[in-house]
């Protein structure tokens, strides 16, 4: 009898794991309910334990997992790297979890604030005049930049303002930063 090395042993089961998710991916594609259901069944618990992890309850753990496997879903087509799935759904999970800490924490801030009283209407339409100035001095690449990560609605991940902006995600932070910059600049700080 063959004697099986423990990391050979560990690549065949690293192996047997990337060709399931394969198959999983494949099915979920094709609209198959069974395999989104095995999926789910696979790593519902790896994705539950991140935000527990983090030192969210289990309550915003259940969200985070719903937001991950909802953006599973949405980019099923997306995914490059079908063998890469469990780190794929780890990252998605941890980022979930730190906006999720990050709004908690903004919230349990603005909870702490003093009453303040109503801006000034004209100071406000001054200082919006003022930023809107500033926003034209820049090129087009950074306002809409700037205009799409701090002046929308919604406060989107990188991901979604370099899609919509036709970019690649690694260049929106340090692209971010010079565009602040340029911006104090023509605001004169």
């Amino acid at each position: 009898m063959a004697v099986v090395h423990p990391t050979e042993e560990r690549t065949r089961a690293q192996q047997a794991r990337a060709e399931r998710d394969r198959r999983l991916l494949e099915g979920c594609r094709r609209g198959d309910s069974r395999a989104w259901a095995d999926l789910l069944a696979d790593y519902e618990r790896l994705v539950f334990s991140i935000p527990l992890r983090h030192g969210l309850s289990r309550e915003d753990a259940a969200d985070v997992v719903q937001l991950t496997f909802t953006e599973l879903l949405q980019g099923l087509d997306a995914l490059r790297d079908d063998e890469r799935l469990v780190g794929w759904l780890a990252t998605v999970a941890r980022r979930q979890s730190w906006r999720l800490l990050e709004r908690r924490r903004r919230e349990t801030a603005v909870e702490e604030l003093p009453e303040v009283a109503e801006p000034d209407p004209a100071e406000t339409w001054t200082r919006d005049e003022w930023l809107y100035d500033g926003l034209l001095s820049l090129d087009e690449r950074c306002r809409e930049l700037i205009t799409a990560l701090y002046l929308s609605t919604e406060s989107p991940a990188y991901a979604d303002v370099a899609r919509r902006l036709g970019r690649p995600i690694g260049s929106i932070g340090p692209t971010r930063a010079r565009c602040l910059q340029r911006l104090r600049a023509a605001l004169g700080d």
